[in-house]
């Protein structure tokens, strides 16, 4: 052992102190395993079988949920490295040059997973490539094995022509290897290159590799085989594969109608709709009934402005508290201007990161998001959803579908009196925005050009993660603020008094569109 043994270092990859050791005097069987080792996604199958789709979709995912991950492509190292594509004999299997090239390739991406872990702190990377023989998911373990990486394989497996036909013509012939090529010429040459990956592919063995973690998904969801799951990310994964599905369908996001609140331009609360509300609520119904959705599901949650806009439809739908808004805590039914006034170290907080920022006694993005997760997994089960939910809580379910960062998420636009449908296709989501004709309050808030730095640490220590208020109304409690409660009636009177002055309707803050659907 070194001289040094007793001093202890922290190591950027693990965040975690470790004795000092030589890294050169470490080999694969003496680096150490820890529960929050980097894990590294292996795909396996063959070409078209949904691969790259599953691995956008589970990066999108493990992104969204707070756990930072990437997708390394071998087909781009490919790419990169062959600036012209020819034709499937570079896949043969006997084509020894091209076979040097892509072992090349592999290594590379596999050199930049290391550097992802080490440098860029990234807790999961997926390794998307076919990894369809022995000999190639032996070098992968090897090298996790090395690097103290937990490893876990995703295989594709799909006999059904039809699915594969369609994953063809959907995805692989807008591929970069076929661009100005002959529709009819593509197809043939790639179902040739299928055929060379074919000879060589050796799928996970029951027996052979029992001692992995893994899952097979047969045929696009109809059935699952799971081995081994070791860890919280595994079977969170596992859990995320096994809800989603590729059936055509459209997800109709929307807020509330314009609420009593929104007019005085109060945040949070439990408001009936305004005038203008209640008339959105009745061009939606008519606007969901010219759609001709079949089976459509409408959702809502537990407040009062978002059922009365349900109600307006005329057709059944479902309650969820997890749709609730976020909870301001101490701020609720306080406009901005008032919380900068009273409050000026928080409203400062909060302008310096919005995705992390907690109200008093309330939530933070990051909260919602954790909330809105069994929401996430619901909505990828079904098929044709309207949710009419509340600002923040469309907000973080826009940044999931459309992969926004956490950065991204408090800042997206989710106007009133809009419908955004977003039809899923081959690698990401596309968005149609309806403006329904019935004028509202508009309530965005910018990002702020310059936050102001506060000496109140963002992170506050909580003796308990906040729960949502039993109560669909919630109250102030000032005296969390450093309030007395001598003077909580004064405040809430002085309250009252700007209420009151504030007129019904602002025009300044009136959004005026024009009927537009874009893409």
């Amino acid at each position: 052992m070194c001289s040094k043994k007793a001093e202890l270092t922290q190591t950027a990859l693990l965040k975690i102190w470790v004795p000092w050791t030589d890294p050169s005097q470490r080999t694969g069987s003496t680096v150490p395993q820890f529960t929050n080792s980097p894990t590294l996604i292996v795909m396996v199958g063959l070409p078209a079988r949904g691969k790259t789709y599953i691995s956008k979709k589970l990066t999108r995912y493990l992104n969204w949920i707070g756990v930072p991950t990437k997708v390394f492509n071998v087909g781009q190292y490919r790419r990169e490295a062959v600036q012209t594509y020819k034709n499937y004999e570079f896949f043969r299997p006997d084509n020894e040059e091209a076979m040097k090239i892509r072992r090349a390739c592999a290594m590379a991406a596999l050199k930049d997973v290391c550097i992802y872990f080490t440098q860029d702190l990234g807790q999961v990377a997926v390794f998307d490539a076919t990894n369809t023989t022995r000999e190639r998911r032996d070098v992968i373990l090897t090298f996790c094995k090395e690097n103290g990486y937990k490893v876990f394989f995703v295989e594709s497996v799909c006999d059904d022509p039809e699915i594969i036909a369609e994953n063809i013509m959907q995805v692989k012939l807008s591929s970069p290897d076929y661009k100005d090529c002959d529709k009819d010429e593509a197809v043939e040459d790639f179902l040739k290159r299928i055929e060379c990956y074919r000879t060589t592919y050796v799928p996970l063995d029951d027996e052979l590799d029992r001692d992995l973690s893994y899952i097979k998904i047969f045929n696009v969801g109809s059935r699952y085989l799971v081995n081994r799951v070791l860890d919280h990310i595994q079977s969170r994964i596992v859990y995320y594969l096994m809800n989603i599905h590729v059936t055509p369908r459209s997800i109709y996001l929307c807020r509330h109608g314009e609420s009593e609140l929104n007019l005085l331009g109060r945040i949070g609360g439990d408001s009936g709709l305004s005038s203008r509300g209640i008339q959105f609520a009745t061009t939606l119904g008519r606007f969901i009934q010219s759609q001709s959705i079949r089976d459509l599901k409408v959702w809502t949650s537990h407040m009062k402005r978002t059922i009365q806009t349900a109600e307006a439809l005329g057709v059944p739908y479902e309650q969820w508290k997890a749709l609730n808004e976020i909870d301001a805590g101490v701020c609720e039914e306080m406009m901005y201007e008032e919380i900068q006034a009273n409050y000026p170290e928080e409203f400062a907080l909060r302008d310096q990161d919005k995705y992390r920022y907690r109200y008093p006694k309330g939530e933070s993005y990051e909260d919602l998001v954790q909330r809105l997760e069994p929401v996430i997994m619901e909505l990828e089960r079904q098929e044709n959803v309207l949710v009419v939910c509340h600002q923040a809580v469309m907000r973080c379910l826009l940044a999931y579908f459309l992969d926004k960062s956490a950065d991204e998420l408090p800042y997206l636009k989710c106007p009133l009196h809009t419908v955004l449908k977003l039809t899923p296709v081959a690698y990401g989501c596309k968005v149609e925005s309806i403006y329904l004709n019935i004028e509202a309050v508009n309530t965005h808030r910018d990002r702020p050009t310059t936050a102001q730095c506060s000496p109140v640490p963002l992170y506050r220590h909580r003796r308990a993660r906040p729960l949502a208020s039993p109560a669909p109304t919630k109250t102030p409690c000032l005296q969390d603020l450093g309030q007395t409660p001598d003077s909580l009636q004064v405040t809430l009177g002085r309250l009252t008094q700007t209420q009151q002055s504030v007129p019904f309707t602002h025009k300044s803050h009136v959004v005026r569109h024009g009927v537009k659907t874009t893409s």
